[in-house]
């Protein structure tokens, strides 16, 4: 299996790990943090880190932080200086950024890193994205159509600057072949764009194209472009069906489907007994009380009961004659864990520990059964690798690292070494450089 880093805003997957004992309040703004965590992941083998974004300020900034980094670029840029084999991967999107802009951005990074960037290529659906733009929110099969025309333009520039174009003859008193320097004079109905980008490959060409959007629209962008997939299913069939699919979809645009790779989102909290990993949560639900009725009764909605911090003790299992009216929502693939935790006669308190009404699958115990919830998620076929999000980064990195890693090792599971220099090479995805071929 493979294994990317999800940095987040520098505190971890919850948003009140900011307060927890130990971690940096300011961290946020400390790009050393970012870089140790970034080291740490290299020491485990990650083969990337991978940093989500949205240009806009989406949550209150009271109780909780920033959901992403002040600038994804910035803080690679910071990472990439301190670390040799770790890929880097950032999320910047396709709607409110120019393809030049982004090429450059992107292949110098990929330049300065001997080889290890990756666009995670989007779309933007958030009005307050757009309110910072000056702009309307487009409806989705327009934002599709101007994220096709970006990447094409994108791989275009990349590749503008042909593989054998850096003569660098000093002798002979020729830097480059401007003949191999060349405008690609691309224009759509969104974008366009003369070139050349005056930047020579990196050692794996260009950067790896990644994708994280759902739907047709997404299938079809990542079966075209797309080398990762950033995926957010939340049991293993849903998984299994959304990674047959991507592998169907490249084979449509005449791709070995074995060249495209499906990361699942995945959250833990470890300790040393599952007890200890639960009261780890339990800690971290206590920095906002305030949230707990509203969480109370959206578990009430998953499992069909009307539960409210009112009617129920919610540090007491429920009432037989309750729980036999319990049901799975249908329509939220995370309830069948709920109503499952519920009936095993877990308190509320404790069922929403366990994080059943995260974005992510959570797993609150200890290093073998993350281990093993890892292992059955791949061994299924639901997915190449996971998107690993800790609760708290600042001990959550280090001990998946020191715990974990070494057992899906043992396992033989997960490698003990980098395959290359390169993350293609240590994506084990083709060398390409630039327009697409398919």
């Amino acid at each position: 299996m493979q294994l990317a880093l999800q940095m987040v805003s520098g505190y971890g997957a919850e948003f009140s790990a900011w307060r927890m004992p130990g971690t940096d309040p300011a961290a946020y703004t400390n790009m050393d943090s970012y870089v140790e965590r970034a080291k740490l992941a290299e020491k485990g083998k990650f083969q990337m880190i991978f940093i989500a974004d949205t240009p806009a300020l989406t949550v209150e900034l009271g109780p909780q932080t920033p959901m992403f980094p002040m600038d994804p670029m910035l803080a690679l840029m910071a990472v990439a200086r301190e670390t040799k084999h770790i890929g880097l991967v950032s999320t910047l999107s396709t709607t409110f950024n120019y393809p030049y802009n982004i090429a450059r951005q992107f292949k110098a990074l990929d330049v300065i890193s001997h080889g290890r960037v990756g666009w995670n290529a989007v779309t933007t659906s958030h009005p307050l994205a757009a309110a910072n733009f000056g702009a309307q929110i487009a409806n989705r099969k327009e934002r599709y159509d101007m994220a096709h025309e970006s990447i094409q333009i994108v791989q275009a520039l990349w590749g503008s600057w042909e593989s054998d174009a850096w003569t660098l003859d000093a002798e002979g008193g020729k830097f480059a072949d401007m003949d191999k320097i060349q405008p690609i004079n691309l224009e759509g109905h969104y974008y366009a764009s003369r070139g050349p980008l005056p930047i020579p490959p990196s050692e794996q060409g260009q950067p790896v194209i990644f994708q994280a959007g759902g739907g047709e629209e997404g299938l079809e962008l990542a079966g075209r472009y797309a080398s990762g997939v950033y995926a957010n299913p939340y049991d293993i069939e849903s998984a299994r069906d959304h990674r047959q699919a991507l592998r169907q979809s490249a084979a449509r645009f005449g791709r070995n489907p074995d060249d495209i790779k499906m990361y699942a989102g995945f959250m833990f909290s470890l300790g040393s007994t599952e007890e200890e990993a639960l009261g780890r949560r339990r800690q971290l639900m206590s920095f906002n009380p305030e949230e707990i009725p509203s969480r109370v009764s959206y578990l009430g909605s998953m499992v069909g009961l009307p539960l409210s911090v009112n009617t129920v003790d919610i540090d007491q299992s429920l009432a037989t004659d309750m729980l036999k009216n319990a049901y799975a929502n249908p329509m939220d693939p995370r309830s069948h864990r709920a109503l499952q935790l519920l009936r095993q006669g877990l308190s509320i308190r404790d069922v929403l520990a366990h994080g059943v009404i995260n974005y992510h699958p959570v797993v609150a115990g200890t290093p073998v059964q993350v281990a093993d919830f890892l292992e059955e998620w791949f061994l299924a076929g639901a997915c190449d690798g996971f998107s690993v999000v800790p609760d708290i980064a600042y001990d959550g990195v280090a001990d998946f690292v020191d715990l974990v890693v070494p057992i899906l090792q043992d396992r033989g599971l997960f490698h003990r070494e980098y395959e290359g220099k390169t993350l293609r090479e240590n994506m084990g995805v083709p060398y390409q450089y630039g327009s697409a071929k398919y």
